[in-house]
């Protein structure tokens, strides 16, 4: 698709379902990369989507039609770099995309606290480096400064 860019958008929070769905409805292609955690309640385990990214939505659009976006409700504002919309190459999408499609993201951990260096051993994220921010008893908040991203990993 010539002159097609990825672009992010920021979302409200837990609306990134919703805006999808919207957006799609307006025949703008979109990513909004998910992973499935489970989630406990008082009376039973279940699967659950959530976004892999919080408040982040992909679009592919031309340059000249990104205020159509706007006509969503739950969309804030596009995520700039330098100043400028930030642009995702494809190759970056493509590569998430697949990624996704082949494994989880956990985490075997032992004796972290906030501030500990955490090196990700699987996942889209297999690889990188990051700071410990939070931790409980089944999830690590992992801020990965290089990608400017707060990931969630499963304890296993």
């Amino acid at each position: 698709m010539k002159g097609m860019q990825w672009f992010v958008i920021y979302v409200k929070p837990r609306a990134e379902k919703k805006v999808v769905q919207e957006l799609e409805k307006l025949g703008i292609t979109v990513f909004c990369p998910m992973i499935t955690e489970v989630r406990q309640w008082s009376d039973r385990k279940k699967k659950v989507e959530v976004p892999l990214i919080n408040s982040y939505v992909f679009v592919q659009l031309k340059e000249k039609e990104r205020e159509i976006v706007f006509q969503v409700p739950y969309v804030v504002r596009y995520l700039f770099w330098l100043k400028k919309p930030a642009i995702v190459r494809d190759e970056e999408i493509r590569v998430l995309k697949e990624t996704l499609s082949e494994v989880g993201v956990n985490a075997q951990v032992e004796n972290l606290k906030p501030g500990d260096r955490l090196k990700v051993k699987s996942g889209p994220f297999a690889g990188k480096e990051g700071v410990v921010q939070e931790l409980t008893k089944r999830r690590v908040q992992l801020i990965l400064k290089d990608l400017g991203l707060k990931i969630t990993l499963m304890k296993v």
